[in-house]
């Protein structure tokens, strides 16, 4: 397999802070995907303030390491609960899709993955409305779920989250009958322990250099309070079986244990987070000879003990060493 462990990082200062809007003080920045598109990077995440506990924000710059000044806009293709996005480019649609979560009042599960689409990614007004991914409540096996991702092969969507119990699951659908078509969702990892578990935020990608795939799911150190870090795992093909290729707190994919930063150690936890991408359509392609990522972070001491809405996350940039 192209990527190997043991990893080491290097993380930037915050690349990006809660912005404060005349009105609507935001108390954190969470949750980054972005993707590059016409010489412009294009980053949407999740923003808790005083006046809305969960939407999403566009945030759009010429330089992957460097935000300021970056153009910033709150999504309005919803009024209510939406937040974790995911965006990628359907090249069976010639639609850019943002997926995420919202609430839909009725169902047994609450929390539900959807979906808007739109045709110019520069333009924040341009989303559609929420559309759910499931017309229905017919999940028999789910009973919580969160953090919703999706990757296609070349004949099939598959729909993976978590369920902050210490598993993973997947749906698919046909590539042709996708956005519909979800079935019932398979757990795929299981791994939980009395000192630390996979969690939530599960991103799955496809690796250039040999066409495997890779997961990094969000973990819980749970050693000394709890810290936030990345777990990794790889299978051949997106419906099959995943091994660990760095999953423990000692040996994460990244954490406290082997990120080391530029100046002061801003954060304690290596949390929600994506993988710089080589292209920005669904098949999620990443090469391991180019390992960036952005993620939230936060000092250990704002994290501990706090709501979990008044943590002031920031984003910040990972960078494999070597």
């Amino acid at each position: 397999m192209a990527l190997q462990a043991p990893f080491s990082w290097t993380s930037s200062a915050p690349i990006l802070a809660p912005l404060a809007r005349e009105g609507d003080v935001a108390i954190s920045v969470k949750d980054p995907t972005l993707v590059e598109h016409d010489g412009r990077w294009h980053m949407f995440c999740s923003v808790r303030s005083r006046t809305r506990t969960h939407q999403i924000e566009h945030i759009s710059s010429d330089r992957l390491d460097d935000w300021t000044g970056a153009d910033r806009a709150l999504l309005t293709c919803a009024d209510g609960y939406f937040c974790a996005p995911q965006v990628f480019f359907f090249r069976p649609h010639g639609l850019w899709y943002l997926v995420y979560q919202t609430h839909a009042e009725g169902r047994r599960l609450g929390l539900q993955p959807a979906y808007s689409t739109s045709r110019d990614i520069s333009d924040p007004s341009s989303w559609t409305a929420p559309t759910l991914f499931y017309s229905d409540d017919s999940l028999p096996t789910v009973e919580r779920w969160i953090d919703f991702w999706v990757i296609c092969d070349d004949t099939r969507a598959h729909l993976f989250f978590t369920s902050l119990d210490g598993r993973m699951w997947r749906a698919e659908t046909g590539l042709g009958e996708f956005p519909s078509g979800f079935g019932d969702a398979a757990c795929v990892i299981s791994e939980a322990r009395d000192d630390w578990r996979l969690f939530e935020a599960s991103h799955t990608y496809r690796v250039a250099e040999d066409g495997t795939y890779i997961t990094l799911v969000e973990g819980e150190d749970r050693r000394d309070g709890v810290r936030r870090y990345f777990m990794a795992y790889a299978a051949d093909s997106l419906a099959g079986e995943w091994s660990p290729v760095a999953a423990t707190p000692t040996a994460p994919f990244a954490g406290r244990a082997n990120v080391a930063f530029e100046g002061d150690r801003w954060s304690d936890h290596i949390s929600h987070g994506e993988l710089v991408r080589q292209n920005a359509d669904e098949t999620l392609t990443i090469s391991a000879a180019d390992m960036r990522m952005v993620y939230q972070g936060v000092r250990h001491e704002d994290y501990a003990g706090a709501r979990y809405g008044d943590i002031p996350w920031r984003v910040g940039m990972l960078t494999l060493d070597g």
